[in-house]
């Protein structure tokens, strides 16, 4: 029995016949599943999109008279009972992967700690990739039966909307979300009290209240501190993503580290995994270490249990994304803690101590590192870096030596693929392919579509993404907040015939949203092109306080308001999960142009990918091990160039030269009778063939599991 319970907020007015709507709606199932979508969707589709597709929020708002009307419809009643039907058969299933293929485990548990969780736009917590990867872990490890348990943050003013000026300057504003209209469950203790936990920050205790979001069979359980009795600012700590004050970041992630395990045990849990996605939850080791030490063990017999059943994930080797703090902070929030360790300060400090030009810092992956034994990076090539990076750890070892190996990231095919694509894989791969998405044999396939078949949803879906952009270019006319030409810029010109190149991603200077626009009268001689137009379209934020991130989405904005473009170049403003959606599965080609070796893997490639859009890429991350010459396009050689001003220059020459004599006239030339593209849709289908069964979290989740979760399962123990 559970020492709590779910205080599921169900008080929807809803008809006896289709009330399990409710239950629905608390299940982030339906996020993957069409079926559960059009449950909502078919009820009031304008609502549902007014809505951002949050289940909660449209059942306190749908029309009685609507919802009795659709509870007499026999058409939405077989609906209904199919979509329940499948949702009970996934719920209960004995047999899924993880109980048929490990029975000898059952009982286990795995803790997977991240930062933040990109699950679905209705559940806006999430910043970007590292978010995005670990909401499509909980759902894989969900559709594979996987005893997992998420362990994060909800943030009350979730990340940040996104608006362009007149001039290009991103400015942002807070959402301040209400949890009672989102699909998120305070949990309660056995008087019906929130659940909370505490941990000890300088001068005084802050607590934090417990939620859970069903993600299918998964858990994810969620803190939040803004509650009584914290103080004013303490109410803040879980306020956003990514502050920049030092202060609120090290409570965060102490809070995310050590109050985390204190809410699985307030929970009752005794994982035997521990996985630590990237350095943030790095203080989850010390909270491990502190109960045994309790128990009358030294700090070093203490770090040998919890290492050895501690997972760490580095998912970037870009300075600003492995958190550091000054000693002095770390003097000021852990001097207790490295008291109850029994260790002196410099023997804490050498935990995560790592040298730079300014003076030692305290660097949370380096502490990660110290104390987990499975260890890895997220590509091939990113494991190599890796290792050269944290060589200075094991300075007794040869760089390829280094014990951290790679598991490549996938994404979760469900939660991307568009829906006319997975009735043509229904079709054609034979009604069981999801279960067996990450066997190649079964993608071997993909031949049996007829071209014309595949082209037809191609169209489709790139004329849903152009009616997309026209409305949103309408709501920001109607808004009165956008001068005309903002208008035009937004996509009002948008063409469903052109060839459309898509480009959205977090706007940090190394992924370098500007480098098409390197030789911009060459850029616009190849867009305007009256018999081989080509239209870009860009998207995405840059962190609030990154400067050179904003100035690069000005320069990008500033080309877009280019009256020479023609309506060519378009941006579309505030980026999220749905608007990716539209993007990975309407556009022709997914450009994708880091500055190598920096993109440590990158996932929207891959969503592009097994919706039949090409990639065109550097040879960075994950397309370093994609590409085979014949599946895509890269960008530059498979190798660093001697300076980022010759890389640039370099990479900017590929990519034109590329796109002018080999992209454009595949794509317009020597078609068929019939006029669709032949050659194109040939290297269409060896994408899909070649990318889909790799770069699935399917595989990938299969993949830590014998990597790195058995070896921790076999040598760890419990707790």
């Amino acid at each position: 029995m559970e020492p709590y319970r779910r205080d599921i907020p169900n008080h929807f007015s809803l008809p006896r016949r289709i009330q399990r709507l409710g239950q629905l709606a608390y299940n982030l199932w339906w996020v993957w599943n069409p079926e559960g979508q059009s449950l909502f969707s078919a009820l009031d589709k304008t609502l549902w999109d007014r809505v951002n597709h949050n289940p909660v929020a449209f059942l306190h708002q749908a029309e009685r008279p609507t919802l009795n009307a659709m509870a007499n419809d026999r058409g939405y009643l077989e609906l209904y009972d199919r979509a329940m039907g499948k949702f009970d058969a996934y719920m209960s299933a004995p047999d899924t992967w993880f109980a048929t293929t490990h029975p000898e485990l059952k009982g286990k548990k795995i803790a997977y700690f991240s930062f933040e969780f990109g699950l679905h736009e209705s559940v806006p917590v999430y910043a970007g990739g590292l978010g995005i990867l670990a909401g499509d872990h909980l759902k894989e490890a969900s559709d594979l039966g996987m005893p997992l348990v998420g362990v994060g943050f909800i943030y009350n003013q979730g990340y940040f909307t996104q608006r362009i000026t007149e001039d290009g300057w991103q400015e942002t504003s807070s959402l301040y979300l209400n949890f009672n209209e989102m699909p998120v469950i305070p949990l309660v203790d056995s008087t019906g009290k929130p659940l909370t936990i505490a941990i000890d920050l300088p001068g005084r205790q802050v607590f934090a209240r417990l939620w859970e979001i069903q993600v299918g069979r998964v858990s994810l359980f969620l803190m939040d501190t803004n509650i009584d009795p914290n103080s004013a600012n303490d109410r803040q700590l879980t306020a956003r993503l990514y502050s920049n004050d030092l202060d609120v970041r090290i409570s965060q992630e102490i809070l995310l580290g050590m109050g985390g395990v204190r809410a699985l045990r307030l929970l009752g849990l005794q994982p035997n995994v521990w996985h630590m996605n990237e350095g943030h939850s790095a203080f989850l080791a010390l909270e491990r270490a502190l109960e045994y030490v309790g128990d009358g063990k030294s700090f070093d017999e203490a770090a040998a249990i919890v290492r050895k059943n501690n997972v760490f994930t580095t998912h970037t080797p870009v300075p600003a994304g492995n958190d550091q703090f000054p000693l002095w902070l770390v003097d000021k929030y852990l001097a207790q803690v490295w008291e109850n360790l029994g260790l002196t300060r410099d023997q804490f400090v050498d935990l995560g101590r790592q040298a730079t030009p300014w003076g030692d810092n305290f660097v949370m992956p380096v502490l990660a590192l110290h104390l987990a034994d499975g260890c890895n990076a997220v590509s091939e090539l990113h494991g190599q870096v890796s290792r050269r990076m944290w060589n200075f750890l094991w300075p007794d070892r040869r760089a390829e030596d280094v014990p951290i190996t790679h598991v490549t990231n996938g994404i979760h095919v469900g939660s991307f693929l568009a829906r006319r694509m997975r009735l043509l894989y229904d079709r054609y791969l034979g009604s069981d392919w999801y279960e067996h998405m990450d066997d190649p044999e079964m993608w071997a396939k993909i031949d049996l579509i007829p071209d014309a078949e595949l082209w037809a949803v191609r169209r489709h879906l790139k004329r849903k993404l152009v009616i997309y952009a026209n409305e949103r270019a309408r709501m920001l006319w109607l808004s009165g907040r956008a001068h005309p030409v903002q208008v035009l810029s937004s996509g009002v010109l948008m063409e469903s015939y052109s060839l459309t190149i898509g480009f959205a991603r977090r706007f940090a200077t190394y992924k370098r949203g500007n480098l098409i626009l390197r030789d911009y009268e060459r850029l616009l001689k190849i867009i305007n092109n009256a018999s081989r137009p080509v239209q870009v379209v860009f998207a995405g934020k840059a962190h609030p306080a990154d400067e050179p991130g904003k100035l690069l989405i000005q320069q990008v904005y500033r080309a877009v308001k280019d009256a020479r473009t023609g309506g060519r170049l378009i941006f579309l403003e505030d980026y999220d999960m749905n608007m990716a959606r539209y993007l990975v599965q309407g556009v022709d080609i997914w450009l994708n142009n880091p500055r190598r070796p920096n993109e440590a893997s990158g996932t929207s490639g891959m969503k592009a990918a097994v919706n039949g859009v090409l990639n065109f890429s550097v040879l960075d991350g994950w397309w370093r091990e994609g590409y085979n010459g014949s599946n895509g396009w890269a960008i530059g050689e498979d190798k660093e160039q001697p300076g980022s001003e010759e890389q640039d220059r370099l990479d900017a020459e590929s990519l034109y030269n590329t796109l002018e004599n080999e992209i454009i006239p595949l794509y317009y030339e020597n078609r068929s009778a019939d006029n669709l593209p032949t050659g194109w849709i040939a290297r269409m289908k060896t994408s899909i063939r070649t990318l889909a069964p790799l770069f699935c979290t399917r595989r990938m989740v299969k993949e830590y599991m014998k990597e790195l979760y058995l070896p921790a399962i076999s040598n760890g123990k419990a707790g």
